[in-house]
């Protein structure tokens, strides 16, 4: 047993927070694209806005569950029962974990490339318990765990985004009247988004605000009442505002004409279809072609009503009009009305565009004689329509604070769980099993990242957000709500998971779900390969460096 707050270890604790402070600036830097890369690479918010309201949400997630999985990094891993007597070498063996994890994110955010900041910690607390005890100092049944959890977070994060994507498209996105749905479904998602953050919070939370006093039944209440409270909100308030907001956006000026059967100008149309000439609508997938064909067969022989953005065009069948000719009578020129055959617009489109989204000869043609590749040609057609995009994407920024809530509260422990024992240590002369994790050390750690996010977060924001596959509001929301529930999950379960694992995970497999030409295959390939080398990395930096202390204390 050493003494407490022995002197001659004061430098040990010195190094340990500036090495942690540097690792939790490393962790900032490269897992800022968790949480907010779909964000960006939709186009839903500035890097800037990103980092500010990322700081906010990192921090309270780090505060409020931070401690679980703090606590599970510091003592789960390794046997720490076996330094005791040897308290100087747990020390040391601290000091050791937070540079080869430090060292290894900041050499991989240098190289753009999204690591798993939990293998690193990982791998290096193994590094150095091998090298002071052997196999015997290592909780391998533990590890295990924690193993199985890098392979299956990204699976089962994946398989839940992909899910969420399923039934989107399905029951809104795919439907004629889509903003329409959305608009009513948004109470349905604040609520539900709210319900299992506020249960996240208070379930099992932390002792330094008493939410770990709160019996289940209070849990329950608090989280489903938020849930409905903010339903209620966003019903009357929210939705409204939005819905306002959008259309404002999307049309301008908008006017709607409404052309009776009785009158000259609707002589000459039997069917009518608008065309957008602002941020046309573009379908990746079977049911995207079905409904186009569905749209364009809404009107109805006495009455067609058309809501007209500021320029427009109207393709029509004419019975005695000449082609591309206007029609006597009919409004005026401001309106841009003109006269074609529809025709084109009634063959079957599963010819232009594959199911699943796939490009055909056609498109291959194309992106041939443009000089482009098929990734980029692909990419081109994948976008949402308007005024749904706009409406997912006040969703997405709710999501992707959803996200760094529980990115705050799982990956803070990688920054201070070494710290948390090396603190103890000094602090009490001995290693302990329980403590109570001081809130300033989490903040501190929170703090650490924050500033990484701000600094240097722009360089693995494009791989997550943009390089993979391209986002839109709506997919970006899928990815950003299934990842987090299963990082969520697992905090709460005190297993710390890869949030990198879970976000590359939902965004490699809704980019499939969604069209299958979209996911650059080769750069997901290093990804895996930047994966698999993380933990041997971080744990011989480790290992060197604790075998180096130890011989020169």
């Amino acid at each position: 047993m050493l003494e407490p707050k022995d002197p001659d270890l004061l430098w040990i604790v010195i190094v340990g927070f500036i090495v942690a402070f540097v690792l939790a600036f490393g962790i900032g830097a490269n897992d800022v694209a968790n949480s907010f890369g779909t964000s960006v690479g939709a186009k839903v918010l500035t890097l800037r806005q990103a980092c500010i309201i990322a700081t906010i949400f990192e921090l309270s997630g780090a505060v409020l569950i931070g401690a679980r999985v703090s606590d599970t990094v510091r003592k789960g891993i390794i046997d720490i029962n076996s330094f005791n007597g040897t308290e100087e070498l747990a020390m040391i063996g601290s000091l050791s974990a937070l540079s080869g994890t430090g060292i290894w994110l900041i050499v991989a955010t240098f190289f753009n490339l999204p690591v798993s900041g939990t293998h690193s910690v990982v791998g290096a607390t193994m590094g150095y318990a091998l090298v002071a005890h052997g196999l015997a100092g290592v909780k391998w049944k533990t590890f295990g765990l924690i193993a199985a959890s890098w392979v299956i977070s990204p699976l089962l994060s994946g398989l839940s985004s992909s899910i969420i994507f399923v039934l989107i498209r399905h029951f809104i996105l795919s439907k004629i009247n889509a903003f329409d749905i959305g608009l009513k479904s948004l109470p349905l998602f604040y609520a539900i988004t709210i319900a299992i953050n506020f249960f996240s919070v208070f379930y099992k939370g932390s002792h330094v605000l008493g939410f770990d006093r709160i019996p289940l039944y209070g849990v329950l209440i608090l989280s489903v009442g938020g849930g409905i409270l903010s339903a209620i909100i966003v019903l009357f308030v929210v939705s409204p505002y939005l819905k306002k907001k959008i259309l404002r956006e999307v049309y301008g000026d908008e006017r709607e004409t409404t052309l009776s059967a009785g009158s000259p100008a609707a002589a000459h149309f039997s069917k009518s279809t608008l065309i957008k000439s602002i941020e046309p609508e573009v379908f990746t997938d079977e049911q995207g072609s079905r409904k186009f064909l569905e749209e364009s067969s809404q009107c109805e022989d006495d009455t067609v009503t058309l809501t007209l953005p500021s320029e427009c065009s109207v393709s029509t069948q004419a019975q005695d009009t000449p082609n591309n000719e206007q029609a006597p009578d009919t409004p005026s020129d401001e309106q841009n009305l003109s006269c074609s055959p529809s025709s084109e617009m009634q063959c079957d489109t599963k010819e232009l565009i594959q199911e699943n989204g796939g490009l055909n000869e056609a498109h291959k043609e194309r992106a041939r004689s443009r000089g482009m590749s098929l990734l980029m040609e692909a990419r081109m057609q994948v976008t949402d329509e308007p005024k749904t995009g706009r409406l997912f994407a006040f969703l997405q920024i709710l999501t992707a604070s959803f996200g760094a809530f529980a990115h705050g509260g799982n990956d803070v422990s990688n920054a201070i769980g070494p710290l948390i024992s090396l603190w103890v240590i000094y602090w009490s002369g001995m290693i302990q099993e329980k403590v109570q994790i001081p809130i300033w050390i989490l903040v501190f750690g929170g703090v650490g990242i924050c500033i990484g996010l701000f600094v240097w977060g722009r360089r693995v924001i494009k791989t997550v957000g943009e390089d993979l596959t391209p986002i839109t509001p709506s997919s970006g929301f899928v990815i950003e709500i299934g990842s987090a529930l299963t990082v969520l999950c697992a905090s709460n379960l005190g297993i710390p998971i890869s949030t990198t694992h879970c976000k590359v995970g939902s965004v490699v497999m809704v980019g499939r779900v969604r069209s299958k030409e979209v996911v650059d295959w080769s750069l997901f390939r290093n990804v895996i390969l930047a994966w698999v080398i993380t933990m041997p990395f971080a744990g011989l930096i480790s290992a060197g460096l604790f075998a180096a202390l130890r011989e020169a204390l």
